[in-house]
């Protein structure tokens, strides 16, 4: 349904305070008439000289039915002009507890990014509503302080939500911090190990190798296994792992976000005393994880739980306070540990927006679920692949294939180029593969919608059947 007004009046607070009124009244008929719908939330117009329409102010409320369109004519130099005003009725689509490609009025693409990636368009649209004045506080979450009791409810919920979500343990801490995982690459080694002691790592890609050159610097960091020579496309057996027996801890990778190699089981370290640490970014939330198998769990909240600016570590509270002296405060666990994740200024509306997120995780049905929900995706896509006899090829593994990245190449190079061009013509975009490795790479995070994926399935065989 759409409403459309247009009505020319002159920009007084009389008239426009008899404009809001109408509006009002139409979103009421709308409302009752429609059981489930988000929509974009009222803009202030721009009118000059930095004049302000109060009665036009968005109301804080999820339920907004419409926006208004930018005028053509404004207020200059104090007179009163005729404006055009132009009221929507916004529409969504649900399909298998995601959206789908369109928002009110304006289309949205389905965008396979690795990172920043989509984000559920419910959570978008309430983020949206609430942008201008977040619950009834008179702010946005952008302008209110983080020691502020408004901010405080905030981090909590979603430290409480996230808990819930990966069921973890009362002896682990939850740190939202800045820097990405790629800071952590160095504060692991500043927080749990002395210069002399050694680290084992295995590298399954890109970023366990970058993790591997950052710890160099500040501990023996020993490669013990890699899979560079085959071009990172599998996971080792963990019984040929030749660990170090006294190893502080193991790294991993969990999830390579460019050649998309995905840990389905988890090493144990040799050493008694050792512990797991893993970099989730990119499948962080997307399955449940036993987080007591670790001793720390990090990564990037751009891939699949929020935009970027927010990295999450959940630490085993015991690892907490051996930082060394030249360990940055920013870097020091214990530092961010005893203030709640509020030393400094935290970004704020980006840990709002995870526990948006979070909140839709749950009420999706928790982890299980969701996990179900991306098994599906990935299946279409890898069986679509496969089903091409050689058109499309992915070169990981299948034991190890990841759920939420990709990767895939065509049997004639020449033609990925025009693959990618004609796929962001049909309105699917980010397809091109990390520079590192060309191809393609489909990124099928928790919040792509199953209609993606089946857009992009039926996309690949029309372009296969033209050129094969």
């Amino acid at each position: 349904m759409s409403l459309i007004c247009n009505l020319f009046l002159y920009l007084s607070p009389t008239k426009l305070f008899f404009l809001r009124s109408f509006c009002k009244s139409e979103i009421e008929i709308l409302r009752n008439s429609l059981t489930r719908i988000m929509a974009t939330s009222a803009n202030s117009f721009l009118v000059g000289n930095n004049t302000q329409i109060p009665s036009l102010k968005p109301k804080s409320t999820s339920q907004s039915l419409l926006h208004l369109s930018k005028p053509n004519t404004v207020n200059l130099a104090g007179k009163s002009k005729p404006v055009a005003v132009r009221c929507v009725a916004a529409t969504t689509h649900v399909q298998d507890g995601a959206r789908s490609g369109s928002v009110g009025s304006q289309e949205r693409v389905f965008n396979f990014a690795a990172g920043p990636a989509t984000l559920p368009e419910n959570v978008l649209l309430k983020a949206q509503a609430d942008l201008y004045n977040w619950r009834g506080s008179g702010m946005s979450v952008m302008e209110m302080s983080h020691r502020g009791k408004e901010f405080l409810s905030i981090i909590q919920k979603a430290e409480s939500d996230l808990r819930q979500l990966l069921e973890i343990p009362s002896e682990y801490s939850v740190l939202f911090l800045q820097g990405g995982a790629t800071t952590q690459f160095a504060a692991l080694p500043l927080n749990l190990c002395k210069p002399d002691d050694t680290v084992d790592f295995v590298v399954t890609g890109s970023w366990g190798d970058k993790a591997v050159k950052e710890a160099k610097k500040y501990c023996k960091a020993n490669v013990i296994w890699s899979g560079k020579s085959e071009k990172y496309t599998k996971v080792p057996s963990f019984d040929e792992l030749e660990q170090s027996p006294h190893a502080k801890y193991l790294h991993i990778c969990a999830n390579e976000t460019i050649h998309g190699v995905e840990f389905k089981d988890y090493p144990v370290p040799k050493n008694p005393n050792g512990i797991l640490v893993a970099d989730m970014s990119s499948n962080f939330c997307s399955k449940p994880v036993d987080v007591s198998k670790f001793g720390v769990i990090y990564g990037g909240a751009q891939k699949n739980v929020g935009p970027s600016g927010v990295t999450i570590v959940i630490i085993r509270k015991d690892l907490i306070g051996n930082a060394r002296d030249i360990t940055p405060v920013m870097l020091d666990y214990k530092i961010h540990d005893e203030n709640s994740s509020l030393y400094n200024t935290p970004p704020c509306f980006g840990i709002y927006m995870c526990g948006l997120v979070f909140e839709d995780l749950l009420e999706q049905g928790g982890l299980k679920e969701v996990e179900r929900k991306n098994q599906r995706k990935a299946d279409l896509l890898y069986n679509a692949i496969e089903e091409s006899k050689g058109f499309f090829r992915c070169p990981v593994e299948k034991s190890v294939r990841s759920l939420m990245n990709v990767p895939f190449t065509l049997e004639k190079s020449e033609l990925e180029a025009e693959f990618i061009k004609e796929a962001a013509k049909e309105k699917m975009v980010q397809l091109k593969g990390h520079r590192s490795v060309g191809g393609m790479r489909a990124s099928i995070y928790n919040a792509m919608p199953l209609a993606g994926v089946e857009k992009l399935v039926a996309f690949m065989k029309d372009f296969q059947a033209k050129h094969a």
